[in-house]
């Protein structure tokens, strides 16, 4: 009988945030036997500091991180949902800008009998988030921090040895993802008003479109970006910020193993942790 061995390959998806990146290291340190193809879905409304952190990511794994850019744009899409904006009940820009150019990518790959592995990013404290499902036999997947038990502390601890570091935005805003991603708290967004008062722009000419077509959504929850931009709610978004941050950093234990407390996610602060597992990891 003939037993022809399968062909196998190894991908990684980077969103540009911690977490893929740090298993991205992990695999190079630890897995070196194994040739992974690192690869990133691009919307092309990303943060202008991902793609510098995804250069800095290339030096470190010493090898080029392909790109996946989809067939169809944002504004495509858009048109395609009514001018309807993509919100955490109609996910259309995941769907999509970052798992449609994936699956385009890999079906031909894994139907010509090649068994792929994927290697996602969830760590060992996150019980409540699922990777992504495969839809296919020959696609597997693969959970490396689950299994070896690397929660966020350890996550920080590989990005800080590797000499990586945190992306820079992460010194204003927990998430990667696109600029005016819909899962933004309500200071992330303050934030981008300053940061990039462009993308804040271009935001609100989406949203004013989108509720003039009949959208039901606005990018962030029952207050449009015209309203939070003014200087009032703009002090009281901060106030409320400073508040919560206070309040956890006196609840926060110190651990004497690890002097450098890991830093307090922005979602931490509110009680929430919704995320796109595409877009964020």
């Amino acid at each position: 009988m003939n037993h022809e061995k399968k062909e196998v390959r190894h991908v990684l998806g980077l969103s540009g945030g911690r977490d893929s990146a740090a298993l991205a290291v992990y695999m190079r340190h630890h897995h070196p036997e194994l040739d992974i193809e690192y690869f990133f879905t691009d919307t092309g409304k990303e943060l202008p500091e991902v793609y510098e952190f995804l250069v800095r990511l290339e030096g470190v794994l010493g090898k080029p991180i392909k790109r996946l850019n989809p067939d169809r744009d944002f504004d495509f899409w858009l048109k395609q949902y009514n001018n309807f904006l993509p919100s955490a009940q109609t996910r259309w820009c995941t769907r999509q800008l970052k798992l449609r150019p994936f699956e385009e990518w890999i079906k031909p790959i894994v139907k010509e009998g090649t068994e792929v592995y994927s290697y996602v990013a969830i760590r060992a404290d996150e019980e409540y988030r699922e990777g992504y499902s495969s839809k296919h036999d020959n696609l597997k997947i693969r959970l490396p921090f689950k299994e070896e038990g690397i929660d966020k502390a350890g996550v920080m601890e590989i990005l800080e040895t590797s000499g990586l570091g945190l992306p820079e935005y992460y010194s204003w805003r927990s998430r990667s993802g696109c600029t005016f991603c819909f899962f933004q708290q309500k200071i992330e967004w303050v934030r981008l008003r300053e940061q990039h008062p462009e993308a804040f722009e271009e935001a609100k000419r989406y949203e004013k479109n989108a509720v003039e077509h009949g959208s039901p959504f606005t990018w962030t929850q029952g207050e449009p970006l015209s309203e939070l931009e003014k200087p009032d709610r703009i002090a009281q978004i901060r106030s409320d910020y400073e508040e919560r941050l206070s309040r956890m950093k006196a609840k926060s234990m110190k651990n004497p193993l690890r002097p450098n407390q890991e830093p307090i996610d922005i979602d931490d602060l509110y009680g929430q942790s919704k995320m796109c597992l595409a877009c964020h990891k």
